[in-house]
Protein backbone atom coordinates (compact mmCIF):
# COMPACT_ATOMS: atom_id res chain seq x y z
CA UNK A 1 0.00 0.00 0.00
CA UNK A 2 1.15 4.04 -0.20
CA UNK A 3 3.67 4.31 3.01
CA UNK A 4 2.92 6.63 5.70
CA UNK A 5 5.76 8.55 4.95
CA UNK A 6 4.60 9.34 1.23
CA UNK A 7 1.32 10.40 2.53
CA UNK A 8 3.14 12.45 5.41
CA UNK A 9 4.92 14.23 2.68
CA UNK A 10 2.33 14.94 0.17
CA UNK A 11 -0.01 16.19 3.53
CA UNK A 12 2.85 18.54 4.28
CA UNK A 13 3.59 19.43 0.74
CA UNK A 14 0.22 20.91 0.17
CA UNK A 15 -0.73 22.63 3.40
CA UNK A 16 3.11 23.83 4.32
CA UNK A 17 4.61 24.73 1.24
CA UNK A 18 2.45 24.54 -2.09
CA UNK A 19 -0.09 26.52 0.49
CA UNK A 20 2.92 29.47 1.39
CA UNK A 21 3.76 29.97 -2.16
CA UNK A 22 -0.17 30.02 -3.21
CA UNK A 23 -0.98 32.62 -0.35
CA UNK A 24 2.44 34.92 -1.59
CA UNK A 25 1.29 34.37 -5.80
CA UNK A 26 -2.72 34.87 -5.27
CA UNK A 27 -2.17 38.43 -2.99
CA UNK A 28 -3.70 36.91 -0.06
CA UNK A 29 -0.64 37.74 1.94
CA UNK A 30 0.74 41.07 1.18
CA UNK A 31 2.66 42.11 3.85
CA UNK A 32 3.76 40.21 6.84
CA UNK A 33 1.07 38.30 8.87
CA UNK A 34 0.67 35.39 11.65
CA UNK A 35 -2.15 34.16 8.92
CA UNK A 36 -0.02 32.98 5.79
CA UNK A 37 -1.60 30.92 2.90
CA UNK A 38 -0.37 27.54 4.67
CA UNK A 39 -2.25 28.46 7.54
CA UNK A 40 -5.23 29.88 5.55
CA UNK A 41 -5.16 26.50 3.88
CA UNK A 42 -4.62 24.51 6.92
CA UNK A 43 -7.48 26.36 9.25
CA UNK A 44 -10.07 25.73 6.17
CA UNK A 45 -9.24 22.24 5.59
CA UNK A 46 -8.99 20.48 8.74
CA UNK A 47 -11.70 22.74 9.98
CA UNK A 48 -14.47 21.61 7.59
CA UNK A 49 -12.99 18.17 7.02
CA UNK A 50 -13.82 17.86 10.83
CA UNK A 51 -17.13 19.90 10.90
CA UNK A 52 -18.66 20.64 7.53
CA UNK A 53 -20.66 23.24 9.05
CA UNK A 54 -18.04 24.87 11.47
CA UNK A 55 -18.97 28.22 12.82
CA UNK A 56 -16.23 30.93 12.84
CA UNK A 57 -15.86 30.04 16.30
CA UNK A 58 -14.75 26.63 15.43
CA UNK A 59 -12.79 27.76 12.91
CA UNK A 60 -10.75 29.94 14.81
CA UNK A 61 -9.62 26.61 17.60
CA UNK A 62 -8.57 24.72 14.41
CA UNK A 63 -6.41 28.50 13.50
CA UNK A 64 -5.47 27.78 17.12
CA UNK A 65 -4.52 24.17 16.63
CA UNK A 66 -2.26 24.72 13.45
CA UNK A 67 -0.59 27.35 15.99
CA UNK A 68 -2.40 30.97 14.87
CA UNK A 69 -4.56 33.09 17.10
CA UNK A 70 -7.13 34.62 15.19
CA UNK A 71 -9.89 35.80 16.72
CA UNK A 72 -13.73 34.71 14.70
CA UNK A 73 -14.45 38.72 13.09
CA UNK A 74 -10.45 38.32 11.83
CA UNK A 75 -11.10 35.13 9.92
CA UNK A 76 -14.07 36.20 8.70
CA UNK A 77 -12.71 39.57 7.05
CA UNK A 78 -10.37 37.36 5.33
CA UNK A 79 -13.13 35.65 3.39
CA UNK A 80 -12.55 37.09 -0.11
CA UNK A 81 -11.40 36.82 -3.76
CA UNK A 82 -7.50 36.63 -3.02
CA UNK A 83 -8.33 33.90 -0.27
CA UNK A 84 -10.71 31.90 -2.79
CA UNK A 85 -7.92 32.59 -5.22
CA UNK A 86 -5.38 30.86 -2.72
CA UNK A 87 -7.09 27.84 -2.07
CA UNK A 88 -8.08 27.25 -5.98
CA UNK A 89 -4.25 27.36 -6.21
CA UNK A 90 -3.59 25.15 -3.67
CA UNK A 91 -6.57 22.38 -4.91
CA UNK A 92 -5.34 22.59 -8.40
CA UNK A 93 -1.93 21.93 -7.35
CA UNK A 94 -2.43 18.82 -5.27
CA UNK A 95 -4.48 17.11 -7.97
CA UNK A 96 -1.24 16.75 -9.58
CA UNK A 97 0.04 14.02 -6.93
CA UNK A 98 -1.22 11.11 -7.75
CA UNK A 99 -0.88 8.98 -4.76
CA UNK A 100 -2.48 5.25 -5.39
CA UNK A 101 -2.44 1.87 -3.00
CA UNK A 102 0.62 -0.38 -4.39
CA UNK A 103 -1.71 -3.69 -3.30
CA UNK A 104 -4.14 -3.30 -5.65
CA UNK A 105 -7.30 -4.68 -5.69
CA UNK A 106 -7.62 -7.65 -8.73
CA UNK A 107 -11.16 -8.84 -8.85
CA UNK A 108 -11.31 -11.64 -11.37
CA UNK A 109 -13.34 -9.81 -13.58
CA UNK A 110 -10.94 -6.95 -14.81
CA UNK A 111 -7.72 -8.87 -14.94
CA UNK A 112 -6.96 -8.48 -18.03
CA UNK A 113 -7.06 -4.55 -17.70
CA UNK A 114 -4.30 -2.02 -16.82
CA UNK A 115 -6.71 -0.17 -14.58
CA UNK A 116 -10.41 0.18 -14.65
CA UNK A 117 -11.04 3.98 -15.04
CA UNK A 118 -14.54 5.75 -14.49
CA UNK A 119 -15.25 9.25 -14.79
CA UNK A 120 -18.04 11.55 -14.24
CA UNK A 121 -18.72 15.24 -13.26
CA UNK A 122 -20.47 16.89 -9.83
CA UNK A 123 -22.23 20.62 -10.52
CA UNK A 124 -22.02 22.45 -7.37
CA UNK A 125 -24.70 25.55 -7.31
CA UNK A 126 -23.31 28.96 -6.27
CA UNK A 127 -24.33 32.68 -5.40
CA UNK A 128 -25.65 34.41 -8.54
CA UNK A 129 -22.85 36.65 -7.32
CA UNK A 130 -20.06 34.55 -8.76
CA UNK A 131 -21.45 34.74 -12.26
CA UNK A 132 -18.36 35.74 -13.83
CA UNK A 133 -16.20 33.45 -12.25
CA UNK A 134 -18.44 30.40 -13.07
CA UNK A 135 -20.76 30.85 -15.36
CA UNK A 136 -23.72 28.50 -14.92
CA UNK A 137 -26.35 27.43 -17.46
CA UNK A 138 -29.19 30.19 -16.18
CA UNK A 139 -32.50 29.70 -15.70
CA UNK A 140 -32.25 27.46 -13.40
CA UNK A 141 -34.63 26.51 -10.78
CA UNK A 142 -32.62 26.57 -7.67
CA UNK A 143 -32.23 29.52 -5.29
CA UNK A 144 -28.85 30.35 -6.56
CA UNK A 145 -31.35 31.02 -10.10
CA UNK A 146 -28.91 28.70 -11.76
CA UNK A 147 -26.34 31.60 -13.25
CA UNK A 148 -23.43 30.55 -11.32
CA UNK A 149 -21.98 27.15 -10.69
CA UNK A 150 -18.88 25.10 -10.82
CA UNK A 151 -18.32 21.96 -12.25
CA UNK A 152 -16.36 19.08 -11.13
CA UNK A 153 -14.99 16.66 -13.54
CA UNK A 154 -13.33 13.03 -11.89
CA UNK A 155 -11.67 10.23 -13.20
CA UNK A 156 -11.06 7.60 -10.73
CA UNK A 157 -9.01 4.36 -11.41
CA UNK A 158 -10.37 1.58 -9.27
CA UNK A 159 -7.63 -0.80 -8.87
CA UNK A 160 -5.36 1.47 -7.03
CA UNK A 161 -7.72 4.33 -5.60
CA UNK A 162 -6.26 6.69 -7.35
CA UNK A 163 -7.71 10.22 -8.46
CA UNK A 164 -6.19 10.10 -11.53
CA UNK A 165 -8.03 13.85 -12.80
CA UNK A 166 -9.90 16.22 -11.09
CA UNK A 167 -11.00 19.33 -12.53
CA UNK A 168 -13.21 22.59 -12.52
CA UNK A 169 -15.21 23.70 -15.38
CA UNK A 170 -17.68 26.57 -15.46
CA UNK A 171 -21.36 25.00 -14.82
CA UNK A 172 -22.57 25.63 -18.22
CA UNK A 173 -19.91 23.77 -19.55
CA UNK A 174 -20.41 19.95 -21.34
CA UNK A 175 -18.44 16.84 -20.47
CA UNK A 176 -17.44 15.96 -23.40
CA UNK A 177 -15.61 19.18 -23.65
CA UNK A 178 -13.47 18.49 -20.49
CA UNK A 179 -9.75 18.86 -20.93
CA UNK A 180 -6.92 16.03 -22.33
CA UNK A 181 -6.04 15.11 -18.67
CA UNK A 182 -9.06 12.75 -18.43
CA UNK A 183 -8.21 11.31 -21.99
CA UNK A 184 -4.81 10.16 -20.75
CA UNK A 185 -4.92 6.47 -20.23
CA UNK A 186 -2.82 4.05 -20.51
CA UNK A 187 -2.93 0.77 -23.08
CA UNK A 188 -4.70 -1.57 -21.96
CA UNK A 189 -6.51 0.25 -19.51
CA UNK A 190 -10.55 -0.12 -19.27
CA UNK A 191 -12.65 3.21 -19.37
CA UNK A 192 -16.31 3.47 -18.07
CA UNK A 193 -18.24 6.82 -18.62
CA UNK A 194 -21.51 8.00 -18.63
CA UNK A 195 -23.01 8.48 -21.65
CA UNK A 196 -22.45 12.43 -21.40
CA UNK A 197 -19.36 11.23 -22.71
CA UNK A 198 -20.37 9.45 -25.68
CA UNK A 199 -18.62 10.79 -28.98
CA UNK A 200 -17.72 8.37 -31.34
CA UNK A 201 -14.37 10.38 -32.20
CA UNK A 202 -13.07 10.07 -28.76
CA UNK A 203 -13.95 5.80 -28.87
CA UNK A 204 -12.59 5.91 -31.97
CA UNK A 205 -9.26 7.49 -30.71
CA UNK A 206 -9.16 5.08 -27.09
CA UNK A 207 -9.42 2.11 -29.35
CA UNK A 208 -6.75 3.74 -31.49
CA UNK A 209 -4.93 3.68 -28.64
CA UNK A 210 -5.43 0.12 -27.10
CA UNK A 211 -7.50 1.58 -24.41
CA UNK A 212 -11.09 -0.54 -23.57
CA UNK A 213 -14.15 0.98 -23.34
CA UNK A 214 -17.86 0.16 -22.54
CA UNK A 215 -20.46 2.36 -22.90
CA UNK A 216 -24.36 3.01 -23.30
CA UNK A 217 -25.26 4.02 -26.75
CA UNK A 218 -26.42 7.60 -27.68
CA UNK A 219 -30.67 7.16 -29.39
CA UNK A 220 -29.12 8.43 -32.64
CA UNK A 221 -26.38 6.52 -33.00
CA UNK A 222 -26.57 4.75 -36.33
CA UNK A 223 -25.47 0.65 -36.72
CA UNK A 224 -24.09 -0.66 -39.72
CA UNK A 225 -24.86 -4.73 -39.63
CA UNK A 226 -22.60 -7.62 -40.50
CA UNK A 227 -24.00 -7.15 -44.70
CA UNK A 228 -23.19 -3.60 -44.71
CA UNK A 229 -26.98 -2.34 -43.89
CA UNK A 230 -27.43 0.90 -42.29
CA UNK A 231 -30.00 1.13 -39.59
CA UNK A 232 -31.17 3.40 -36.64
CA UNK A 233 -30.35 2.23 -33.39
CA UNK A 234 -34.43 1.33 -32.40
CA UNK A 235 -35.02 -0.40 -35.46
CA UNK A 236 -32.15 -2.58 -35.54
CA UNK A 237 -32.59 -3.43 -32.59
CA UNK A 238 -36.38 -4.44 -33.48
CA UNK A 239 -34.99 -6.50 -36.06
CA UNK A 240 -33.24 -8.73 -33.69
CA UNK A 241 -34.66 -12.18 -34.11
CA UNK A 242 -33.12 -13.56 -30.42
CA UNK A 243 -32.51 -11.92 -27.43
CA UNK A 244 -30.22 -10.50 -25.50
CA UNK A 245 -28.60 -9.45 -28.52
CA UNK A 246 -24.34 -9.71 -28.87
CA UNK A 247 -23.71 -8.48 -32.36
CA UNK A 248 -20.73 -7.31 -33.96
CA UNK A 249 -21.25 -4.31 -35.61
CA UNK A 250 -20.20 -0.63 -36.60
CA UNK A 251 -21.33 2.81 -35.49
CA UNK A 252 -22.04 5.93 -37.09
CA UNK A 253 -22.42 6.57 -40.51
CA UNK A 254 -18.53 7.91 -41.35
CA UNK A 255 -16.93 6.74 -38.26
CA UNK A 256 -18.21 2.95 -38.91
CA UNK A 257 -16.60 2.40 -35.56
CA UNK A 258 -15.91 -1.07 -35.20
CA UNK A 259 -17.57 -2.94 -31.83
CA UNK A 260 -19.90 -5.57 -29.80
CA UNK A 261 -23.57 -4.12 -29.43
CA UNK A 262 -25.24 -5.78 -26.22
CA UNK A 263 -28.61 -5.56 -25.59
CA UNK A 264 -31.19 -6.97 -23.63
CA UNK A 265 -35.14 -6.07 -22.80
CA UNK A 266 -36.15 -4.64 -19.90
CA UNK A 267 -39.60 -5.08 -18.13
CA UNK A 268 -43.19 -3.40 -19.23
CA UNK A 269 -42.89 -1.45 -15.95
CA UNK A 270 -39.23 -0.40 -16.12
CA UNK A 271 -39.89 0.74 -19.57
CA UNK A 272 -43.51 2.90 -18.57
CA UNK A 273 -41.51 4.41 -15.47
CA UNK A 274 -38.56 5.26 -17.66
CA UNK A 275 -40.75 6.88 -20.93
CA UNK A 276 -42.73 9.08 -17.92
CA UNK A 277 -39.23 10.17 -16.70
CA UNK A 278 -38.55 11.64 -20.21
CA UNK A 279 -41.93 13.12 -20.91
CA UNK A 280 -41.59 14.72 -17.51
CA UNK A 281 -37.82 16.03 -18.31
CA UNK A 282 -39.01 16.93 -21.30
CA UNK A 283 -41.68 19.06 -19.86
CA UNK A 284 -39.93 21.00 -17.58
CA UNK A 285 -36.92 21.90 -20.11
CA UNK A 286 -39.67 23.60 -22.66
CA UNK A 287 -38.87 20.69 -24.87
CA UNK A 288 -40.66 17.40 -26.68
CA UNK A 289 -38.93 14.05 -26.41
CA UNK A 290 -37.73 12.07 -30.06
CA UNK A 291 -39.46 9.11 -31.03
CA UNK A 292 -35.94 7.22 -30.86
CA UNK A 293 -35.42 7.53 -27.03
CA UNK A 294 -38.98 6.34 -26.49
CA UNK A 295 -38.29 3.56 -28.29
CA UNK A 296 -35.06 2.76 -26.31
CA UNK A 297 -36.44 2.77 -22.90
CA UNK A 298 -37.54 -0.75 -23.62
CA UNK A 299 -33.66 -1.57 -23.87
CA UNK A 300 -30.97 -1.83 -22.05
CA UNK A 301 -27.82 -1.14 -24.40
CA UNK A 302 -24.29 -1.30 -24.38
CA UNK A 303 -21.21 -0.92 -26.64
CA UNK A 304 -17.74 -2.65 -25.96
CA UNK A 305 -14.31 -2.97 -27.77
CA UNK A 306 -13.44 -5.59 -25.09
CA UNK A 307 -13.19 -8.86 -26.55
CA UNK A 308 -15.83 -11.78 -26.30
CA UNK A 309 -13.31 -13.92 -24.65
CA UNK A 310 -12.50 -11.53 -22.41
CA UNK A 311 -16.02 -10.21 -21.75
CA UNK A 312 -19.15 -12.44 -21.82
CA UNK A 313 -22.66 -10.91 -22.15
CA UNK A 314 -23.63 -11.37 -18.61
CA UNK A 315 -20.35 -10.26 -17.21
CA UNK A 316 -20.45 -6.76 -19.02
CA UNK A 317 -24.21 -6.05 -16.99
CA UNK A 318 -22.26 -6.64 -14.08
CA UNK A 319 -18.90 -4.11 -15.28
CA UNK A 320 -21.32 -1.56 -15.98
CA UNK A 321 -22.51 -1.15 -12.65
CA UNK A 322 -18.74 -0.74 -11.59
CA UNK A 323 -19.29 3.11 -12.80
CA UNK A 324 -22.05 4.22 -10.46
CA UNK A 325 -18.90 3.87 -7.66
CA UNK A 326 -18.03 7.45 -8.53
CA UNK A 327 -21.41 8.70 -7.96
CA UNK A 328 -20.92 7.32 -4.34
CA UNK A 329 -18.07 9.03 -4.17
CA UNK A 330 -19.80 12.44 -4.98
CA UNK A 331 -22.08 11.00 -2.60
CA UNK A 332 -20.00 11.05 -0.07
CA UNK A 333 -18.50 14.32 -0.86
CA UNK A 334 -21.72 16.06 -0.79
CA UNK A 335 -23.87 14.19 2.22
CA UNK A 336 -20.68 13.72 3.92
CA UNK A 337 -18.43 15.87 3.00
CA UNK A 338 -20.91 19.08 2.33
CA UNK A 339 -18.74 20.16 -0.60
CA UNK A 340 -22.24 22.35 -1.80
CA UNK A 341 -23.43 23.39 1.43
CA UNK A 342 -22.29 26.49 3.48
CA UNK A 343 -24.14 27.78 6.39
CA UNK A 344 -22.70 31.42 4.88
CA UNK A 345 -24.85 33.65 2.10
CA UNK A 346 -21.64 35.82 1.52
CA UNK A 347 -20.64 34.56 -1.82
CA UNK A 348 -16.60 35.09 -1.22
CA UNK A 349 -16.89 32.86 1.49
CA UNK A 350 -18.74 30.12 -0.18
CA UNK A 351 -16.24 29.63 -2.78
CA UNK A 352 -13.69 29.50 -0.03
CA UNK A 353 -15.17 26.63 1.46
CA UNK A 354 -16.21 24.90 -1.82
CA UNK A 355 -12.16 24.71 -2.50
CA UNK A 356 -11.23 24.41 1.15
CA UNK A 357 -13.83 21.26 1.00
CA UNK A 358 -12.99 19.73 -1.97
CA UNK A 359 -9.37 19.67 -0.97
CA UNK A 360 -10.21 18.27 2.29
CA UNK A 361 -11.94 15.53 0.60
CA UNK A 362 -8.45 14.53 -1.81
CA UNK A 363 -6.86 14.62 1.30
CA UNK A 364 -9.28 12.55 3.32
CA UNK A 365 -9.42 10.32 -0.14
CA UNK A 366 -5.68 10.01 0.30
CA UNK A 367 -6.15 8.86 3.79
CA UNK A 368 -8.42 6.01 2.16
CA UNK A 369 -6.01 4.63 -0.50
CA UNK A 370 -3.37 4.84 2.53
CA UNK A 371 -5.66 2.59 5.37
CA UNK A 372 -7.75 0.51 3.73
CA UNK A 373 -7.77 0.22 -0.08
CA UNK A 374 -6.61 -3.47 0.04
CA UNK A 375 -10.37 -4.79 1.32
CA UNK A 376 -12.81 -5.07 -1.53
CA UNK A 377 -15.26 -4.97 1.13
CA UNK A 378 -14.27 -0.99 2.12
CA UNK A 379 -17.00 1.31 2.77
CA UNK A 380 -15.72 4.35 2.51
CA UNK A 381 -18.39 6.11 4.47
CA UNK A 382 -17.32 3.99 7.34
CA UNK A 383 -13.75 5.34 6.79
CA UNK A 384 -14.50 8.65 6.28
CA UNK A 385 -16.38 9.00 9.69
CA UNK A 386 -13.13 7.61 11.18
CA UNK A 387 -11.15 9.97 9.44
CA UNK A 388 -13.25 13.02 10.40
CA UNK A 389 -13.00 12.01 13.90
CA UNK A 390 -9.06 12.92 13.67
CA UNK A 391 -8.96 15.60 11.90
CA UNK A 392 -8.46 18.00 14.40
CA UNK A 393 -5.65 16.04 15.37
CA UNK A 394 -3.88 15.66 12.37
CA UNK A 395 -4.52 19.76 12.45
CA UNK A 396 -2.66 19.60 15.14
CA UNK A 397 0.48 17.60 14.55
CA UNK A 398 0.97 18.63 10.89
CA UNK A 399 4.54 20.59 11.65
CA UNK A 400 5.56 17.54 13.51
CA UNK A 401 6.76 14.82 11.27
CA UNK A 402 7.15 11.99 13.87
CA UNK A 403 3.72 13.00 15.14
CA UNK A 404 2.13 13.08 12.22
CA UNK A 405 3.73 9.55 11.16
CA UNK A 406 2.04 8.30 14.44
CA UNK A 407 -1.26 9.69 13.50
CA UNK A 408 -1.77 8.34 10.36
CA UNK A 409 -0.12 4.81 11.66
CA UNK A 410 -2.87 4.91 14.42
CA UNK A 411 -5.75 5.81 11.66
CA UNK A 412 -4.37 2.84 9.89
CA UNK A 413 -4.41 0.38 12.52
CA UNK A 414 -8.27 1.84 13.34
CA UNK A 415 -9.38 1.72 9.86
CA UNK A 416 -8.28 -2.11 8.91
CA UNK A 417 -10.07 -3.47 12.38
CA UNK A 418 -13.39 -1.78 10.92
CA UNK A 419 -15.01 -0.09 7.76
CA UNK A 420 -15.89 -2.68 5.72
CA UNK A 421 -19.61 -3.36 4.23
CA UNK A 422 -22.27 -5.77 5.46
CA UNK A 423 -22.95 -8.54 3.08
CA UNK A 424 -26.34 -8.13 1.77
CA UNK A 425 -28.45 -11.22 0.69
CA UNK A 426 -31.58 -9.22 -0.71
CA UNK A 427 -29.33 -6.33 -2.64
CA UNK A 428 -25.84 -7.41 -3.33
CA UNK A 429 -23.15 -4.36 -3.19
CA UNK A 430 -20.93 -4.05 -6.15
CA UNK A 431 -18.07 -5.94 -4.96
CA UNK A 432 -20.22 -9.11 -4.19
CA UNK A 433 -21.55 -9.52 -7.39
CA UNK A 434 -18.06 -9.24 -8.92
CA UNK A 435 -16.68 -11.45 -6.75
CA UNK A 436 -19.62 -14.04 -7.37
CA UNK A 437 -19.59 -12.98 -11.73
CA UNK A 438 -18.39 -16.41 -12.89
CA UNK A 439 -15.33 -16.01 -15.34
CA UNK A 440 -15.77 -16.52 -19.27
CA UNK A 441 -12.04 -18.04 -19.29
CA UNK A 442 -10.06 -20.11 -16.70
CA UNK A 443 -7.55 -18.23 -15.19
CA UNK A 444 -4.18 -19.01 -16.78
Amino acid sequence: MTSIPEVATAMQGVLNDLARQAGQQSGFVQRQSKLGGAEWAQTLVFGFLANPQATLEELAQTAAAVGVRISPQGLQERFGPAAAECLRQVLVQAVQIGLRAEAQVLLPLWRHFQGVYVQDSSTISLPAALAEVWPGCGGGHSPQDGRAALKVQVQWELQAGQLTALQLQPGRAQDRTAGPQLETLPAGALCLADLGYFSLDRLGTQSARQIYWLTRVQACTHVMDAAGQNWSLPEWLRRQASFPVDQPVRLGVQHQLPCRLLARRVSPAVATARRRRLRAEARRRGQTVSADRLALADWEVLATNVPAEWLSLAQAWELARVRWQIELLFKLWKSHGQVDESRSDKPWRILCEVYAKLLGQLIQHWLLVLTCWVYPDRSLTKAAQTIRKQAFHLASVLGDRPGLHAALALLQRCLACGARLNKRKAAPSTYQRLLACPLAQPLA
